[in-house]
């Protein structure tokens, strides 16, 4: 069974789908705007999908609220 990553950090995600033996493939994707600023080293899994018998999970980068910038 392939547990729901959704929402998680990806460091906790990447663990749960070792446990669970799932084959996935990373993507990560960017916003065209850098209006809010993002810290890069803190990725969460914003969706999850399945494709040609691999999880394809893609991530992107948690956007730092204004008081940590």
């Amino acid at each position: 069974m392939i547990p729901d990553i959704v929402a998680l950090p990806w460091e906790k995600g990447e663990k749960l789908l070792q446990e669970a033996q799932v084959a996935y493939v990373t993507e990560i994707t960017r916003s065209t705007r850098d209006f809010f600023p993002v810290d890069t080293n803190r990725m969460y899994v914003i969706r999850q999908r399945e494709a040609e018998g691999k999880l394809l999970v893609t991530l992107a980068a948690k956007q730092v609220p204004a008081k940590e910038v």
